[in-house]
């Protein structure tokens, strides 16, 4: 949707977003306390702006299992996922956040993201019997601190709260409290979730960034990209991991997504989201390089920051090199 104004933008002290949540409010006059409202269980964010994705059809479980790095095969209705669509060779392109109704499943995709998905998911069609819809126009997402489904709505949950689809029409009448997208994106890095295109270029793998186990199944049929994720997770290390930054609270600014983490006057990595949380003070998601030392002071954007590890530098790596200790026999030797 071009130029996407939502209607709770008209409600008082509403500030809208800026890139790549433009459309939407930042906040509606008090960020730290809609925060708090939030992380306590009340209130509403809302993400409209972000597209909605419906696949169809008899076959589309075990099409879209095929397509997929998530086993969806034998997926529950109403039970929610996440998922990646990755290229050959194993880089992330889509990130994916959906459940199926029983009829057809419902994604949720990163603004601007929609057009690219569909005209994948139609060009990999062939003759499954499936239908892929763009309904962005008609459907919407909120976000709620519930780990419960909504009533009349379909819900995807999780253990932080619930996406609810609903039609775009209702919106307004559905949210009561807002909370701006600033609050929960300091929620969401709190809880060390990468965002696509904001920790994630061109070159990102799931490893890097902490989706395995939560976005990739690793015992599941072949997928575009499977070898990649097979073969770092088998025997090495990816080459960057994500971290959260702990930034210094007397600098009166955040760093900007891109910004250069430096250590020792070396670029050892990016900026990738900053916000103010409500307790833990200014903090960052970044990914820097993996052989950077976890104990490392380093500067993001220019302000001091701490790190805390989120993926684990030895991440990936489940095959070991035996030494065999001199005079001894080698395996398989008699």
């Amino acid at each position: 949707m071009e130029s996407y104004r939502s209607p709770l933008l008209e409600r008082p002290g509403a500030v809208e977003a800026t890139e790549p949540d433009t459309g939407v409010a930042a906040h509606y006059g008090d960020p730290f306390r809609e925060q708090r409202r939030l992380a306590g269980g009340d209130g509403a964010v809302d993400l409209s702006h972000r597209g909605v994705v419906r696949v169809s059809g008899p076959d589309r479980l075990t099409w879209l299992h095929q397509l997929l790095t998530q086993h969806v095969e034998r997926l529950e209705p109403h039970r929610g996922t996440s998922a990646l669509v990755l290229d050959a060779h194993g880089r992330v392109e889509h990130a994916l956040y959906g459940v199926d109704d029983g009829d057809a499943f419902w994604f949720h995709v990163e603004p601007g993201t929609t057009a690219g998905l569909a005209g994948y998911l139609e060009s990999m069609k062939f003759w499954s019997q499936v239908e892929v819809a763009d309904v962005t126009a008609d459907y919407a997402v909120v976000w709620e601190p519930v780990t419960s489904p909504a009533d009349g709505y379909l819900s995807r949950v999780t253990d932080r709260g619930r996406d609810v689809f609903l039609p775009r029409a209702e919106l307004a009448g559905y949210v009561e409290e807002p909370a701006g997208v600033w609050a929960y994106e300091a929620l969401r890095i709190e809880a060390h979730e990468p965002r696509l295109g904001l920790e994630t270029d061109e070159r990102t793998i799931p490893h890097e960034v902490g989706w395995i186990g939560t976005a990739v199944h690793l015992d599941k049929g072949c997928y575009r990209g499977q070898e990649t994720v097979a073969r770092v997770h088998t025997l090495g290390r990816p080459p960057r991991r994500l971290v959260m930054l702990h930034l210094d609270g007397s600098v009166d600014h955040l760093p900007d997504h891109g910004d250069p983490v430096e250590l020792d006057g070396r670029t050892v990595g990016t900026v990738g989201s900053a916000a103010r949380h409500h307790e833990l003070g200014p903090i960052a998601l970044a990914v820097v390089k993996r052989n950077t030392p976890t104990d490392a002071e380093l500067l993001a954007g220019g302000v001091a920051a701490a790190q805390e590890v989120v993926v684990d530098p030895e991440a990936g790596l489940h095959v070991r090199a035996q030494l065999t200790p001199p005079g001894s026999a080698s395996p398989g030797r008699r």
